[in-house]
């Protein structure tokens, strides 16, 4: 096997090869030489560089002095991969008193060892919430304020704009390695992580981005701001602006010193960034009171991303209290959040019936024939967030009917029972059961085709997730064949097919 050695032409070796009038070794050895040596140094570097395939034989011929320039590692942030929950920071605003009522909430949507954030607590938990749920988020204990509170003898800042400023570079401080988005919100808020990855994964998250929802009540907005995301619902700033927010927050807390509501605080200071709102239906803070079913039996056509306030709200499902409902809805989440709330529509035309489903909640049956742009009007079961009694119009942000007593407009009301995969796998099953009887006599209009006999509604929507392509879907009603059951199954509307 030749060596780096052998194949060496010493110094002595060249100054017998020197030509000269009196050197015996003429042009023709010279020549076979140098072609012996060539050949043994090419032969060298082929074995060289099939024992070690990873040096490029290139890199030997290059110009005394120069380096070629070590290829960059990759960056562990790519920011052209998918945005996954890893992306993704939750800081949660919370108290030590509210813990002990609200965890259970948290608990249903949070995944240990999963989801990435804290849970930022007014003071250290008492003995009695030890141990620590392996199922909560880890907590933290809101720094010393003392300092931020009383900026100058005249300015005294309100703690719960210091209390989201701390939270704010709190989760930035303790998260930043392939953080795209922090999400912010309370303690008393449900999030839908599958959908908010979904949907964040559509901005890009290397610009300055705020995104957040608006009140339902019209009066909440006029009186804070049309341009404000409110915090218990949930707001998402993208990496770069949360940076920029960390460096400035100090100052911004002197300028806005005055405010009294935390978020009209970071509306405020995002704004001096030259940024707005951009708003998603999808996040809901909730400022209604009493009974939420019409609302989310007619969800706006966007994915759902949070519900807040449900201590200041009736449990949601008939015969259930607050934790058992919010258990029961996730039932459904945790099989297709994409779907979730969803409304489709579609109509039993022999019968003169229109069949509204809210995916994994509600299925509404009406003995006559209505169109898309009635029934996607909430039923107006709630009332408005207000002092006033009774509050004075105009009360919401969106249109509702108010319910009737017509039996040609008053629906049949199913609720969420069960959820599971069909026998072939291929499709989900939600089951929909009459909680109460209607307590009315069919409509005479259209033909007495009463729907008093329906006991359930079996619905059956496709096992992949539902396309954010601008149309909601399709159904078809088809009995269930000498039973009192319907079923519903869903589909992608066919083009130009028109839900009336």
């Amino acid at each position: 096997m030749p060596s780096a050695v052998s194949a060496e032409i010493s110094t002595t070796q060249l100054q017998k090869l020197q030509f000269s009038p009196n050197n015996s070794f003429n042009r023709t050895t010279l020549t076979k030489t140098l072609a012996i040596s060539g050949l043994v140094l090419y032969l060298f570097s082929i074995f060289l560089f099939n024992d070690h395939p990873n040096c490029q034989a290139s890199h030997f011929f290059l110009p005394l002095g120069f380096t070629r320039p070590t290829p960059p590692k990759p960056n562990p942030t790519d920011h052209h991969s998918p945005t996954d929950l890893s992306h993704i920071v939750f800081g949660l605003l919370g108290s030590e008193k509210g813990w002990r009522y609200r965890k259970s909430y948290v608990e249903t949507w949070w995944r240990p060892n999963v989801t990435r954030g804290y849970l930022y607590l007014d003071r250290a938990p008492a003995k009695d919430l030890f141990p620590w749920s392996s199922s909560s988020p880890p907590f933290r204990v809101f720094e010393d304020n003392a300092k931020l509170l009383d900026l100058e003898e005249s300015k005294h800042v309100a703690p719960i704009l210091v209390r989201l400023v701390h939270a704010i570079l709190e989760a930035f401080r303790q998260e930043q390695e392939g953080v795209r988005w922090y999400v912010m919100g309370d303690d008393d808020t449900i999030f839908f992580v599958d959908n908010m990855v979904g949907v964040l994964s559509g901005y890009d998250h290397t610009k300055y981005f705020y995104i957040g929802g608006h009140s339902e009540t019209l009066r909440s907005n006029f009186f804070h701001s049309f341009d404000m995301g409110f915090g218990g619902a949930g707001f998402a700033l993208s990496y770069p602006l949360a940076a920029a927010l960390a460096r400035d927050l100090e100052n911004c807390l002197e300028r806005y010193w005055y405010l009294r509501v935390s978020d009209q605080f970071l509306m405020s200071c995002v704004a001096d960034f030259g940024v707005s709102l951009t708003a998603h239906k999808g996040l809901h803070q909730i400022d209604l009171l009493h009974d939420i079913s019409g609302l989310l039996s007619a969800h706006p056509q966007a994915p759902l991303l949070s519900l807040h306030h449900f201590d200041k709200v009736d449990p949601i499902f008939p015969a259930m209290n607050r934790i058992e409902s919010t258990n029961h809805l996730m039932k459904a989440a945790n099989v297709d959040q994409s779907r979730l709330l969803q409304q489709t529509i579609c109509y039993q035309k022999q019968t003169n019936r229109s069949f509204s489903i809210s995916w994994g909640y509600s299925a509404h049956v009406y003995e006559n024939v209505f169109p898309r742009s009635i029934l996607k009007k909430p039923l107006e079961t709630f009332r408005p967030w207000s002092k006033d009694r009774p509050p004075r119009p105009p009360h919401y942000r969106f249109d509702t009917r108010w319910p009737s007593d017509d039996p040609c407009e008053a629906p049949h009301v199913f609720f969420f029972e069960s959820v599971g995969k069909s026998g072939r796998g291929d499709e989900i099953v939600t089951n929909y059961v009459r909680s109460w009887p209607r307590g009315l006599p069919a409509c005479s209009v259209f033909g007495n085709h009463s729907a008093d006999y329906i006991s359930k509604i079996q619905v059956l929507s496709p096992v992949m997730k539902l396309p954010e392509d601008g149309r909601s879907e399709c159904c078809d009603v088809s009995p269930l064949g000498g039973t009192n059951i319907i079923g519903v199954k869903l589909r992608a509307c066919m083009e130009d097919e028109i839900i009336a």
